[in-house]
């Protein structure tokens, strides 16, 4: 399933949908009072998330034979007749990032920095604000007297269904509800003036996800799919998730050690090789630039860079 947040223009209210082929049917409207699960309909992705497994495999079996019912029209939305929100608008806690989860990546990365590569023992994670979250199609913003060094990141984004702490690598995906499309939109320079990350990865609006959520039974294996990313329809990175250093099952493991992970959580995998810092000469974002990030199974999100005033 296809879960995502939208709105009807003009109304901002925001909506929780589900996505069948070009159509987008909100979830209370196709359910309404034949929801036949406990407790209320969710009302959010976040609701849907906090509900658990039970309602997750009600929700799987019910919505099907409801939109398969031809006595009972159902009103869906063109896709392109809708706006379209992060599919979590407002995450409640950082997004857990991941840095040099690919080899090319790690490599092009040590180069650019004039030092030597050296394949990370352990995972490399930083985080990125909750504000930093910005929709699959909307603008980035951006402040040209605060950076001059706007890159990009084509990520896998994972959704954490079942929290958990200590998680063992072969259970891990079971805690996995599902998966989206993500952009590390980073501010170069601040990452290397502030000498840490999370200044340079968390300016407003620096996160685009979406367009939604695939659950991970829909999904599939996250480990065998390409992703991609195009800078004015020109391909800057191409490569496949089976080249992680660390899959998702095992940042999964590493990432709980010791720290519990919860319903609603998101993970941003890492990017493969292509970014504008490792390219000879180096490539930043400039206004008016549209940037697409697109992982196998999901679709992509595009997003335009947009100069704002200080």
């Amino acid at each position: 399933m296809k879960y995502a947040t939208f709105s009807i223009p003009p109304d901002p209210t925001l909506r929780l949908g589900i996505v069948q082929e070009d159509s987008l049917y909100e979830l209370r409207a196709l359910l309404g009072a034949r929801w036949k699960g406990k407790g209320p309909l969710p009302a959010s992705l976040l609701e849907v998330i906090d509900a658990g497994p039970s309602v997750w495999k009600q929700l799987a079996s019910q919505l099907p034979e409801v939109l398969g019912d031809q006595s009972k029209p159902h009103k869906g939305y063109s896709l392109d007749k809708v706006r379209l929100h992060a599919p979590i608008p407002r995450p409640r806690k950082n997004v857990f990032c991941l840095g040099l989860n690919y080899v090319s990546h790690m490599v092009e990365s040590a180069r650019a920095r004039g030092r030597e590569a050296k394949i990370p023992e352990v995972p490399v994670f930083f985080t990125k604000s909750p504000t930093t979250v910005n929709g699959p199609y909307d603008a980035v913003p951006w402040d040209a007297a605060l950076t001059g060094q706007l890159d990009y990141e084509a990520e896998l984004g994972v959704v954490i269904g079942v929290g958990g702490k200590n998680i063992p690598e072969a259970d891990a995906l079971r805690h996995v509800f599902g998966y989206t499309v993500i952009n590390d939109v980073s501010a170069r320079d601040l990452q290397q003036r502030h000498m840490q990350w999370f200044k340079g990865k968390s300016l407003d609006g620096c996160c685009p996800m979406g367009p939604w959520v695939v659950t991970a039974d829909e999904f599939g294996d996250p480990q065998d799919k390409k992703i991609w990313l195009r800078v004015n329809d020109v391909e800057k990175q191409s490569s496949t998730t089976a080249k992680m250093i660390f899959s998702v099952a095992r940042t999964i493991e590493f990432l709980s050690r010791g720290m519990t992970i919860e319903p609603g959580d998101i993970i941003s995998t890492g990017t493969p090789e292509g970014v504008g810092m490792g390219r000879t000469p180096q490539e930043f974002l400039s206004d008016g630039d549209v940037v697409e990030a697109y992982v196998e199974g999901i679709g992509s999100i595009r997003n335009r860079i947009q100069k704002t005033q200080p």
